[in-house]
């Protein structure tokens, strides 16, 4: 059978560029172009461009760590370990059922809306009257899911309080509560690393353990005691989001510089009982009109 013929053959079978390219590598290694190569040789094109592969499943291999489970330390069955190894085991596996989250905590992030950049200082950092419309529209968008809010948590830096009690208005009822630790920072050394911001290593060392403290108090699966799904708000920043969600999602914090989010958008994360998260949504601002859409 020609080369020729075979390729049509392949090709039609196939219908892949896999194909196309093993039917060269053949017609190659035998010559057939002027130039005799080994046949493997072309195989390491094809390999370096697949993801990883085992010998005994046809599905890539997952190439990062095992998900883990007690992420927050509250998984029931990882806490028993420390009691006394003389108790009956269906009396720990009644304690474990008794013990597990049976609820999930849906977490909104919101970042803050546009502010006075030029402010002397976080007391004139205000929200912009494009910023105070950017709130409304968030605080409507909100109020236009229909779900029942449990708190509404902000950082206590201007841009976020006033953002947040603008929200507020439109989702009576819910309590307010301020939060140093959800204040602006450094979480960690961003890798690839950008020209333009170059905080000093002290600041991510003190900002990178309160944001982190922020993220181990608010991002955790429900307490066994919860009994209904909850929705909770929070007002924050757009570096303490992105951190979060690096996170949650257990990938690289250091990461969390190549997102991007506008102002006011709405960042859901859920939390099952198992420990499992789900990013929902991730800067979601398309409630907003394009004119009032701003990254600063």
């Amino acid at each position: 059978m020609s080369y020729r013929r075979a390729l049509k053959l392949i090709c039609g079978v196939a219908g892949g560029s896999t194909a196309l390219v093993l039917v060269a590598a053949v017609a190659e290694s035998r010559g057939c172009f002027g130039v005799k190569t080994s046949l493997w040789s072309r195989f390491g094109v094809l390999q370096a461009a697949q993801p990883t592969w085992s010998t005994t499943s046809p599905t890539p291999v997952p190439s990062g760590p095992a998900w883990d489970f007690n992420w927050d330390k509250r998984d029931p069955s990882a806490s028993t370990n420390g009691k006394k190894k003389e108790k009956a085991s269906e009396d720990l596996t009644s304690d474990q059922d008794n013990g597990k989250p049976k609820a999930t905590r849906n977490i909104l992030l919101i970042r803050h809306s546009q502010y006075n950049l030029s402010g002397n200082g976080d007391i004139e950092r205000i929200l912009t009257p494009l910023g105070r419309e950017q709130a409304e529209l968030t605080g409507q968008r909100l109020a236009a899911l229909g779900l029942k809010y449990d708190t509404l948590v902000h950082s206590s830096m201007s841009r976020a309080t006033e953002t947040a009690n603008i929200i507020s208005k439109h989702l009576q009822g819910v309590e307010l509560v301020s939060c140093d630790l959800l204040r602006e920072g450094a979480p960690i050394e961003p890798v690839p690393s950008v020209t333009h911001w170059k905080p000093d290593a002290v600041q991510y060392h003190e900002d990178g353990a309160r944001i982190e403290a922020a993220f181990r108090r608010y991002i955790h699966r429900a307490d066994a005691k919860q009994k209904e799904d909850s929705y909770e708000i929070i007002v924050c920043h757009a570096n303490v989001i992105r951190y979060f969600v690096c996170r949650a999602l257990q990938f690289p914090s250091e990461g969390w510089l190549r997102m991007g989010l506008n102002n006011g958008s709405i960042t859901w994360l859920t939390v099952r009982p198992s420990g499992r998260v789900a990013l929902r949504t991730l800067g979601d601002s398309g409630f907003m009109p394009v004119d009032k859409l701003t990254r600063t």
